[in-house]
Protein backbone atom coordinates (compact mmCIF):
# COMPACT_ATOMS: atom_id res chain seq x y z
CA UNK A 1 0.00 0.00 0.00
CA UNK A 2 1.35 3.04 -0.65
CA UNK A 3 0.72 6.90 -0.49
CA UNK A 4 -0.41 8.50 -3.59
CA UNK A 5 1.70 11.94 -4.35
CA UNK A 6 1.54 13.90 -7.68
CA UNK A 7 4.91 12.49 -8.61
CA UNK A 8 3.12 8.89 -8.41
CA UNK A 9 0.42 10.47 -10.35
CA UNK A 10 2.75 11.50 -13.11
CA UNK A 11 4.75 8.44 -13.17
CA UNK A 12 1.54 6.05 -13.87
CA UNK A 13 0.08 8.46 -16.41
CA UNK A 14 3.40 8.40 -17.96
CA UNK A 15 3.64 4.60 -17.69
CA UNK A 16 -0.12 4.44 -19.20
CA UNK A 17 0.42 6.55 -21.92
CA UNK A 18 3.91 5.48 -23.49
CA UNK A 19 2.36 1.79 -23.25
CA UNK A 20 -0.17 2.50 -25.39
CA UNK A 21 1.43 4.71 -27.93
CA UNK A 22 3.82 1.75 -28.38
CA UNK A 23 1.56 -1.14 -27.91
CA UNK A 24 -1.27 0.37 -29.75
CA UNK A 25 1.42 2.55 -32.60
CA UNK A 26 0.15 5.97 -32.24
CA UNK A 27 1.64 8.68 -31.43
CA UNK A 28 2.13 9.36 -27.62
CA UNK A 29 0.20 12.98 -28.47
CA UNK A 30 -2.70 11.24 -29.74
CA UNK A 31 -3.42 10.38 -26.37
CA UNK A 32 -5.29 12.01 -23.16
CA UNK A 33 -7.67 11.17 -20.57
CA UNK A 34 -10.12 11.24 -22.82
CA UNK A 35 -9.27 8.81 -25.11
CA UNK A 36 -11.06 5.71 -25.38
CA UNK A 37 -8.97 2.41 -24.86
CA UNK A 38 -10.59 0.47 -27.23
CA UNK A 39 -12.13 2.70 -29.94
CA UNK A 40 -9.37 5.50 -30.52
CA UNK A 41 -6.43 2.94 -29.64
CA UNK A 42 -7.58 -0.22 -30.62
CA UNK A 43 -6.98 -1.65 -27.41
CA UNK A 44 -8.05 -4.57 -25.76
CA UNK A 45 -8.23 -5.99 -21.86
CA UNK A 46 -4.87 -8.39 -22.44
CA UNK A 47 -3.18 -4.62 -22.24
CA UNK A 48 -4.86 -4.01 -18.96
CA UNK A 49 -3.23 -7.38 -17.44
CA UNK A 50 0.13 -6.11 -19.31
CA UNK A 51 -0.30 -2.69 -17.57
CA UNK A 52 -0.81 -4.41 -13.99
CA UNK A 53 2.08 -6.77 -14.21
CA UNK A 54 4.12 -3.33 -15.13
CA UNK A 55 2.73 -1.35 -12.00
CA UNK A 56 2.99 -4.97 -9.71
CA UNK A 57 6.81 -5.00 -10.63
CA UNK A 58 7.59 -1.21 -10.37
CA UNK A 59 5.29 -0.57 -7.14
CA UNK A 60 5.86 -4.06 -5.29
CA UNK A 61 2.32 -4.32 -5.31
CA UNK A 62 0.68 -7.69 -3.67
CA UNK A 63 -3.09 -7.46 -5.30
CA UNK A 64 -4.49 -10.24 -6.53
CA UNK A 65 -6.19 -10.36 -10.16
CA UNK A 66 -9.63 -11.54 -9.17
CA UNK A 67 -9.73 -8.61 -6.58
CA UNK A 68 -8.54 -6.21 -9.99
CA UNK A 69 -11.50 -8.10 -11.56
CA UNK A 70 -14.48 -7.84 -9.40
CA UNK A 71 -13.52 -3.90 -8.55
CA UNK A 72 -13.35 -3.77 -12.38
CA UNK A 73 -16.82 -5.60 -13.17
CA UNK A 74 -18.46 -2.98 -10.77
CA UNK A 75 -16.54 0.16 -12.07
CA UNK A 76 -15.54 -0.72 -16.00
CA UNK A 77 -12.56 1.64 -17.22
CA UNK A 78 -13.04 2.76 -21.27
CA UNK A 79 -11.15 5.75 -21.18
CA UNK A 80 -7.24 6.28 -20.57
CA UNK A 81 -8.15 8.83 -17.59
CA UNK A 82 -10.28 6.16 -15.89
CA UNK A 83 -7.48 3.49 -16.34
CA UNK A 84 -5.07 5.82 -14.71
CA UNK A 85 -7.53 6.43 -12.08
CA UNK A 86 -7.99 2.68 -11.14
CA UNK A 87 -4.11 2.11 -11.38
CA UNK A 88 -3.84 5.01 -8.69
CA UNK A 89 -6.49 2.67 -6.57
CA UNK A 90 -4.79 -0.26 -7.36
CA UNK A 91 -1.28 0.82 -5.83
CA UNK A 92 -3.11 2.95 -3.09
CA UNK A 93 -5.57 0.08 -2.11
CA UNK A 94 -3.53 -3.09 -3.44
CA UNK A 95 -5.65 -6.26 -1.58
CA UNK A 96 -7.81 -3.93 0.27
CA UNK A 97 -8.96 -2.28 -2.94
CA UNK A 98 -12.86 -3.95 -2.68
CA UNK A 99 -12.96 -2.27 0.53
CA UNK A 100 -12.79 1.38 -0.65
CA UNK A 101 -16.34 0.92 -2.25
CA UNK A 102 -19.36 2.97 -0.43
Amino acid sequence: MATITEKTKEEVKEVVYSFFAEECEVDIEQINENTSIIKDLDGDSLMFLELIEIFKKKYNLDIELKVIGKYAVKHPVSTIGQLIEMQLLIIEHENRLLDIEP
